[in-house]
């Protein structure tokens, strides 16, 4: 039977990359049911709608949703400030139980090396606590006086199930080695909680070699010697930085894939590329897809299709792709690939 596949292909380049992870994911003959959704900035821009409850609960049904981008052109002053973010990505996280954010982030081969060498980590980033929950508010807003707070909201039930699924993955991997990265010099309450978590469950995975840095200081490190890392787990806001970063040092963010999981599986897990929709360069052929396919096949791996996912990782593994070839031309090179692949 195929599963079952909700595809927002979004705005700008979303729809174009998605397309060519979808026909990447055809090529290892897995089958696919897609039913598309129109969800974005245009959709709103429309229909003044984001995410509305009746889509929300058709999604639902779903085995896995894969993602283009979302986001207005630059400039655009048609779209409040994190209306989408908030209305849409955050929403599907929070309604969805997408509490793991894993992004994988490997150097593409290139015939330029790399200044930072090769990269090969995985980072792991709680996904539905921490500053984006939203608590907060204004006192006095409009006024010389007024107050705006934002809060770090840290469950132990939400920390511990983030720590545990980065330790089960740290297992898996070759070296075996986690990293814990926060600020408990600083944030002493919710850093304590993530370090007293850390400890424990860690006491269940001896095998697992584990070490500390606080944020800033992962920052340098990951661009003078990236290859100290092998999984990284931290909050919410620190992944979301650290991982833009490490986009940057491992060939460009445009190469940067991520999933959004329930490994719980209580509804469907959500995969897409970390680059933004890219407004300027649409129908241009300039998009590279990367990012978007090892999305696809991040998804594939979570269903279960292994094998599947990994003649694309082989594939992506040798080229970066973005020699001269136009977005079609890279989705069908690596198809071919896929299919020829023993």
């Amino acid at each position: 039977m195929p599963y079952n596949v909700a595809l927002i292909g979004g705005d700008g380049i979303g729809p174009e990359v998605a397309q060519e992870a979808l026909k990447v994911i055809d090529a290892t003959g897995v089958k696919l049911d897609v039913t598309s959704f129109d969800l974005g900035a245009d959709r709103f821009l429309r229909t003044g709608e984001v995410l509305p409850d009746k889509t929300l609960d058709e999604l639902r049904g779903f085995d896995a949703i894969l993602l283009g981008a979302v986001g207005p052109a630059i400039g655009s002053k048609d779209i409040p400030a994190g209306t989408l973010e908030r209305g849409l990505l955050l929403k599907l996280r929070f309604s969805l139980d997408l509490y793991i954010n894993h992004r994988p982030f490997i150097t593409p081969k290139s015939p330029i090396p790399s200044k930072f060498g090769d990269v090969d980590f995985v980072v792991i980033r709680e996904n539905t606590e921490g500053t984006y929950a939203g608590e907060g508010g204004f006192l006095r807003k409009g006024t010389d006086a007024e107050i705006a707070t934002q809060g770090s909201v840290n469950t132990k039930f939400g920390v511990e199930r983030c720590v545990r699924y980065a330790f089960e993955l740290a297992a898996m991997r070759p070296r075996k080695h986690l990293t814990l990265v926060h600020k408990t010099n600083v944030l002493t309450f919710s850093g304590d909680l993530w370090q007293r978590t850390f400890d424990g469950v860690a006491s269940d995975f001896p095998e697992v070699e584990t070490s500390y840095n606080h944020v800033d200081a992962a920052c340098i490190y990951m661009v003078e010697s990236p290859q100290r890392y092998d999984v990284i787990v931290t909050d919410n806001l620190f992944g979301d930085i650290l991982t833009d970063l490490a986009g940057a040092i491992s060939g460009g963010i445009g190469h940067a894939a991520s999933g959004n999981l329930n490994p719980a599986r209580t509804g469907p897990s959500l995969f897409e590329p970390v680059h933004g929709a890219a407004h300027d360069i649409v129908g241009t052929g300039k998009a590279n897809p990367s990012a978007a396919i090892r999305s696809g096949a991040l998804m594939l791996e979570f269903l279960g299709e292994r094998e599947a996912a990994n003649k694309i990782y082989s594939i992506l593994g040798e080229s970066s792709f973005d020699q001269g070839l136009t977005t079609s031309q890279i989705g069908d090179l690596i198809a071919e690939r896929v299919s020829n692949a023993d």
